[in-house]
């Protein structure tokens, strides 16, 4: 979690008399620079304060933590404020220093702390209570509707993980969106309207653009370069999603899956069906061979989420990257403490004081989770490498970088070459090309699957802050992306009193996502980089040692490659610590689709065999805005069917006319 703002732009004033004297100039950027040094440490206290206090709301959930959060909240806006009335006295526009003038141009965004205080504090009431209804939220058990003590961590996670039972997934999938969507909608269009406000008075037209503007570039230059990602990567999709079907067909049969159609979003595993690895075990290629999931050995073996996290850091240390501190491992939170609510949702935590970072994070001992736990150490790392520079600069080149750090390792974590490696697969076993696919199927059912996802949860919620998705359509508006992108159906219709995009944690917390989406491309350009580095990898010889089998482990040139990158923090723009690791500057689909070409030639050939649609036909399931008109659309369903089967009776009889 970062509490200053993102990269940022605003075309602010110049006062004229600084720009007339060369001398005057050089004068005001001397005091510029003296200036910036007082900002930034003093800003790094109070930026300190706001995650202590965040933190303890956080991991108590309470009346008391939430005035506490909201006290210091309000104090900290108030001092921002005050120093960006001070920021944009400076004639910064006319710097020549590129730094100075980079710092300045990070400072003179003021984010919500320009609302009137009464508006900012509400935004903050809003989201919170937001939070607070999706951490708080529990479920009747299926089997028993007295008892109701299901939470979504570990519970119901748990639950759609490893039932196969299609009535028990419909029933939790329906209840957490009757329980959580239906009782944030209403305060997630007052914190549309604000956060709104919000972009308008730093000078962007919605908050839409607010958001992008982290990545440095025009909007509609961002947004084709996204939608020019997913139209490279789509294809690859398409055919997981055509095979992954095939194998649930098998499984659930056509009364609940059409062997055509979208997927039910209920059967992959996952409450919002971004990533679809718990279902491996019902898609596996090749069943019966060795499995990549090690699960079961961490249980054997007694792992115990602080092994998992000791283990984590030392992959980190064994690329010459830095141990955590001494309070990380004090303060941080890595099992869900009984008897009290929290934020189970995993989270990295910066406090600004250069020693103090931790993580909160409900771990399970599973592989799944041991994949987060690497995730989140990534955030840590990264806070770790940058903590030497300016306040401002202490983030990610971009908000997609600092999500991909962690992936990058867990990337080698997965490999049976690394799973050998550290005691959790037999070393005794022979490679085996079945079980390679395998170990590339289960990889791809978390990455390759979750490309649309990452997507579609901005570019719904980008047409929400530009006005193109109306409170009176967010609920369809949400089935129709998910339609279009994910091929993925509601195992129920649906309505707009509905709110399914509120019951996904980020929706609610005022994070934005599309980071997600480019973390998922760059870690593979950052992870082939790495690996060529480490001498893992050679593109013009890619069969000889596959990129989907490189473990970059114990390489401290691969470390010192990475470290160099991430000690930029964001005092470069992002091309630039691109540039760095992987010698260009442009975001490319090209390593993710080296990474999984053996994946794709072998879902082409298995789904030619069998002669699967590449695609999908229309859903069945309806999105529509009251139970009024689904009547409708049945009534008219009826009629269209009798009518069919009254064609179906004149056929059959001539002589009946």
């Amino acid at each position: 979690m970062n509490w200053m703002p993102g990269i940022i732009f605003i075309v602010l004033f110049v006062i004229a008399s600084f720009a007339v004297d060369p001398e005057q100039d050089q004068d005001a950027e001397v005091e510029a620079r003296t200036y910036l040094e007082y900002l930034n440490n003093d800003m790094a206290k109070r930026a300190n304060d706001v995650a202590m206090a965040e933190w303890e709301y956080a991991t108590h959930l309470t009346n008391d933590t939430l005035k506490r959060k909201l006290a210091v909240s309000s104090e900290y806006a108030k001092e921002r404020k005050k120093h960006w009335l001070e920021t944009i006295k400076f004639p910064w526009t006319t710097f020549k220093d590129p730094d100075i003038k980079r710092q300045f141009k990070k400072y003179s965004i003021l984010g919500s702390a320009v609302l009137p205080e009464e508006k900012r504090a509400r935004l903050e009431v809003v989201v919170s209570e937001m939070e607070s209804i999706y951490s708080k939220q529990k479920l009747c058990e299926f089997g028993d509707r007295k008892k109701c003590n299901l939470s979504l961590e570990p519970e119901l996670t748990e639950i759609f993980a490893t039932s196969n039972n299609s009535n028990e997934l419909k029933y939790y999938w329906e209840e957490w969106r009757n329980s959580v969507g239906r009782s944030v909608r209403d305060l997630f269009k007052e914190y549309v309207i604000l956060s709104n406000e919000v972009a308008k008075l730093n000078n962007f037209t919605n908050n839409a653009d607010f958001w992008i503007d982290d990545f440095e570039e025009p909007v509609e230059q961002f947004e084709e370069e996204i939608a020019h990602l997913w139209s490279q990567l789509q294809p690859l999709y398409k055919q997981l999603h055509a095979y992954v079907r095939k194998k649930l067909v098998a499984v659930y049969g056509e009364n609940v899956i059409s062997r055509t159609g979208p997927i039910p979003a209920h059967l992959l595993g996952n409450m919002w069906a971004q990533s679809w690895n718990n279902i491996y075990n019902l898609t596996v290629p090749y069943p019966g061979k060795q499995s990549v999931d090690v699960t079961p050995q961490m249980k054997q073996q007694g792992y115990t989420p602080m092994k998992m996290f000791k283990l984590s850091e030392e992959f980190f240390t064994s690329l010459n990257l830095s141990a955590m501190t001494e309070s990380f491992w004090k303060k941080s939170i890595i099992e869900k403490p009984t008897g009290q609510d929290i934020i189970c949702h995993a989270s990295a935590w910066d406090f600004y004081d250069g020693e103090d970072f931790r993580i909160k994070q409900c771990t399970e001992v599973n592989m799944d989770e041991l994949l987060t736990v690497h995730h989140e150490m990534g955030h840590i790392q990264y806070y770790l490498q940058y903590r030497h520079l300016p306040l401002i600069y202490r983030e990610g080149a971009n908000s997609g970088f600092h999500e991909a750090v962690g992936d990058v390792m867990a990337l080698s974590v997965r490999t049976a070459k690394h799973l050998r490696k550290i005691g959790l697969l037999s070393d005794q076993l022979e490679e085996d090309p079945q079980a390679d696919i395998n170990n590339l199927f289960n990889t791809g059912l978390d990455k390759i699957a979750f490309l649309p996802f990452g997507y579609i949860m901005d570019l719904w919620r980008w047409g929400v802050f530009k006005g193109t998705i109306t409170p009176e359509n967010y609920n369809c508006q949400w089935w129709k992306l998910r339609l279009e992108f994910q091929g993925l159906e509601p195992p129920v219709n649906r309505l707009e009193k509905d709110f399914d995009p509120g019951c996904k944690y980020h929706t609610i917390a005022d994070v934005p996502y599309i980071r997600y989406f480019v973390s998922f491309v760059i870690q593979f350009q950052f992870h082939r980089a790495l690996c060529i580095k480490a001498g893992q990898y050679d593109p013009a010889n890619p069969t000889r040692q596959p990129l989907h089998e490189c473990d970059i482990y114990q390489s401290t040139e691969a470390g010192n490659l990475l470290g160099q990158m991430l000690r930029m923090g964001s005092s470069k723009p992002w091309p630039l610590a691109m540039e760095a690791i992987t010698g260009q500057r442009k975001m490319d689909a090209g390593p993710l689709l080296e990474y999984f070409q053996p994946l794709q030639k072998w879902l082409e050939e298995d789904n030619a065999k069998t002669g699967e649609l590449i695609g999908w036909k229309a859903s069945d399931k309806h999105c529509v805005p009251t139970e009024e008109d689904l009547e409708k659309v049945f009534e008219k369903e009826k009629e269209q069917e009798e009518g069919s089967q009254a064609d179906v009776t004149t056929t059959a009889n001539p002589e009946v006319q």
